[in-house]
């Protein structure tokens, strides 16, 4: 269906793709991955005849059709979500807005002189509107809202008014509803919540045209590809499997080319040491040439080229009191609505609380409660004895100082730190060599990220109140955030999609339900075990 042959493509000093190939048939679900910058948006925007290769060919099949969603969703505005997301079938979307307003014209008593005029088009639009099934069409685009947590409010309200988020949303929903031949999704899991990923899962699951996706989710990647591509060096290397398979074939791979690289270093070290030996020597003149002549037609064996991980060691935190949260007769109301009314809840030290709920159940209300960023009406919030609290929310990252480079924030920070200790730390999240002289302004979203959560990690607090801490962090960063975490020697209460993160970090899971607050000893993996479902509201196995 889909076929790269032989690529090229530099972008300025950057080569990105040296006589790539790969495919993409119907029912296959790839998943693309390569490190920041590798080039994975510029083989979409290839496939979709945005850009051009520098050589080569990209062949797709003739009446293809592809839907591609990216993360720069444009503007959106002056229509409602559903009629937004309707739009992507063609005309249907126009054809039920002409028809509301046809409707209205009947009703209005001043256009009574045209009223027959009115009831004629309003029966060509009606029917065309039904020959392209546009009844149905309106419920599928409401139940992929749904599927993504939409409210009936939100699908009829003005799209222009959502948050970047939302907009998203709309956005995927409207390439889902197309149900195009094959897909192409960059990053379809940022800004989703559990329940929105766990749909998300079962319809691509469903879905039987050809997919290509890359996301930094590895539990929803993991559950629905059949294929890895991998961009490695200007190549593409395709496995066939899930990302656990490819991560063995990989490791397996790179040891046999560093075995092979081993034992050709130690020939060519003995064939040398042979000829600086003999060289001079007339007897050996004939040996030593063809040895010469030998190394010359030797193809070399490249070192496997190693993918850089640093390690984040933490420092102890200070110990805290036994007690280190206690919230009790909690009340919050926002307007007419009421988030908690009489919440008891304690944390106590070395726990490790996941608070899991849907869209609107209150998780962040209870972090900031609990960070003092808003106050219960009525009620206490008490912090233990000792208790230093780091926070990080979502707003953390509009508190950097655009002006100041990364290094002169972490500077800032640590002002006693030598330059040696800071540099290893803003290596370890990502910022290496040069990058730490990036000023924060120009920063994407996961930098950003990153490097708040390196101010917050280096210096650590003995709790830790995380909001969507992984939002943003691509799989390096958050395997690396996790392997941190999971020494972490103090407390911790987190808000996470991520559900690997959710499983390696939890040990209490803390429920927020319409029908009341349920609190489960044992982390994560325990409550799916226990509930039969992976996020609060979803049937089991739903």
């Amino acid at each position: 269906m889909i076929r790269l042959d032989n690529i090229s493509k530099q972008n300025g000093h950057q080569i990105l793709f040296i006589d790539a190939s790969m495919g993409l048939q119907k029912g296959e679900k790839v998943g693309l991955v390569g490190p920041n910058g590798a080039g994975k948006s510029t083989l979409f925007r290839m496939i979709t005849d945005q850009e051009q290769p520098d050589d080569g060919q990209v062949a797709i099949d003739t009446g293809m059709k592809i839907g591609y969603f990216s993360q720069d969703v444009g503007e959106m505005s002056g229509q409602s979500a559903v009629a937004a997301v309707m739009d992507g079938v063609g005309p249907v979307s126009a054809l039920a807005t002409e028809m509301a307003q046809l409707e209205a014209a009947m009703a209005d008593p001043d256009q009574a002189d045209a009223f027959d005029a009115i009831i004629e088009r309003y029966g060509e639009v009606q029917a065309r509107f039904e020959e392209l099934d546009g009844y149905s069409v309106e419920a599928r685009a409401r139940e992929v809202l749904a599927g993504l947590s939409f409210s009936q409010e939100r699908m009829d309200g003005d799209v222009g008014l959502l948050s970047g988020g939302w907009k998203m949303r709309v956005a995927l929903a409207r390439i889902l509803l197309m149900r195009p031949d094959g897909m192409l999704l960059d990053e379809p899991s940022n800004h989703l919540d559990l329940e929105s990923l766990i749909w998300l899962e079962a319809f691509l699951k469903n879905y039987d045209g050809a997919l290509l996706m890359t996301s930094h989710d590895r539990a929803f990647m993991n559950r629905i590809i059949n294929k890895v591509v991998e961009i490695d060096g200007g190549s593409l290397i395709t496995y066939s499997g899930d990302l656990d398979f490819y991560d063995q074939q990989r490791a397996l791979t790179e040891a046999q080319r560093q075995a092979q690289y081993e034992r050709q270093q130690a020939m060519l070290a003995k064939e040398i040491k042979f000829i600086e030996r003999f060289k001079a020597r007339a007897s050996h003149a004939a040996q030593v040439q063809s040895r010469v002549k030998k190394l010359d037609k030797i193809e070399r064996v490249e070192a496997p080229r190693r993918r850089q991980t640093v390690q984040f060691d933490f420092r102890s935190p200070p110990r805290s009191g036994d007690d280190v949260l206690n919230l009790r007769d909690v009340h919050k109301r926002y307007g007419s609505q009421s988030i908690y009314a009489g919440l008891d809840f304690k944390v106590r030290r070395k726990e490790r609380w996941a608070v899991l709920g849907a869209n609107g159940a209150g998780k962040s209300t209870l972090l900031k409660l609990v960070a003092g960023d808003t106050t219960p009406d009525e009620g206490s919030v008490t912090i233990g004895a000792s208790v230093r609290m780091g926070y990080f929310a979502q707003h953390s990252m509009d508190l950097l100082d655009g002006e100041e480079t990364i290094f002169e924030s972490l500077e800032g920070s640590f002002p006693q730190a030598g330059q040696g200790a800071l540099r290893t730390l803003a290596g370890c999240f990502g910022f290496s060599g040069d990058d730490v002289e990036k000023p924060c302004r120009v920063l994407s979203g996961g930098e950003k990220a990153r490097l708040v959560m390196a101010k917050m990690l280096f210096d650590p607090p003995n709790l830790l109140v995380l909001d969507e801490p992984t939002n943003h962090l691509d799989m390096a960063t958050k395997e690396m955030l996790v392997a941190a975490l999971a020494d972490f020697e103090g407390t911790m209460l987190f808000v996470s999609h991520d559900r690997h993160f959710l499983g390696a970090l939890s040990n209490r899971v803390l429920e927020l339900t319409p029908d009341g607050i349920h609190q489960y000893g044992g982390g994560y993996s325990e409550y799916v075990a226990r509930t039969g479902q992976e996020a609060p509201g979803l049937h089991p196995g739903g």
